[in-house]
């Protein structure tokens, strides 16, 4: 899954694929390089990140999906949001998957709304807020609380009828850099448990760069050290900025496992 941020202020990339020309030529980039599926996103979930209007969102990002989806035909876009109506809107623009950081926290109209749309659907856990999530990082068990409030939601779902369900941990959304290695530790016990394909998005995260005293541009090798650990460990969908060394740390580890 590569990644098209379409924010202004994203942690990593801000700022640089906003323009319809500029979003389409990245685009095709990554699916040069081998991605399956380009997720889209109008509004930054990093630590500390405003809200925005759903307006300004859905303007962000419908244009962009509108024109993907006629450039690139067979394209399988997802749309990475918390806002119902914008999800709604991307899925009548061409979006064909909702990747909901907040797991259907930040919007009661979210479940509903898969449920009548019967599309896939990232299921992530966040403790919070965007904006506030990491002054909430108490659990008693970080692996089982994550884990029961998942199991929760997926219930919850089935209930609705919605089966095709992607589960995502959420690596920084809540959790100390420990926690969030716990989580890595333990992805496995994810995919037993919940029967569904884990994915793990842990692109240039801070749990990456900040015990390596490093900046965001500077951790794509340790994004590749934590791919590997993520494959390892059950993840079956990899959520990254840079694809084509995701793709190389996928082809290496298949040779691995076909070696065995």
């Amino acid at each position: 899954m590569g990644i098209l941020n379409t924010t202004p202020d994203s942690f990593y990339d801000g700022g640089r694929y906003n323009q319809l020309d500029l979003a389409v030529e990245h685009t095709a980039k990554m699916l040069a390089e081998g991605a399956h599926i380009i997720d889209v996103g109008g509004a930054s979930s990093k630590p500390g990140a405003i809200s925005i209007s759903t307006q300004v969102e859905v303007d962000r990002v419908v244009p962009i999906i509108e024109r993907l989806r006629h450039t690139f035909k067979d394209l399988l876009i997802s749309i990475d949001t918390y806002q119902s109506k914008v999800a709604e809107a991307a899925l009548a623009a061409g979006a064909s998957i909702v990747n909901d950081i907040s797991g259907g926290k930040m919007d009661d109209g979210m479940f509903p709304l898969i449920a009548k749309e019967k599309c896939p659907y990232v299921l992530t856990h966040l403790l919070g807020t965007p904006k506030n999530m990491q002054d909430q990082t108490v659990y008693d068990d970080v692996v089982l609380d994550v884990l029961k409030e998942l199991s929760e939601k997926v219930a919850q779902l089935e209930k609705l009828g919605l089966n095709d369900i992607i589960i995502d941990p959420g690596f920084g959304f809540g959790k100390t850099v420990e926690q969030n290695y716990q989580l890595l530790r333990n992805l496995r016990l994810f995919e037993k448990a919940l029967g569904k394909p884990i994915l793990a998005g842990l692109s240039r995260k801070s749990m990456l760069y900040k015990p390596l005293r490093i900046r965001p541009e500077d951790s794509l090798n340790a994004t590749t050290a934590a791919n590997i650990l993520a494959l390892q460990n059950g993840a079956r969908i990899l959520r990254v900025h840079d694809v084509k060394e995701a793709k190389d740390a996928v082809a290496i580890f298949n040779l691995y496992e076909k070696s065995n």
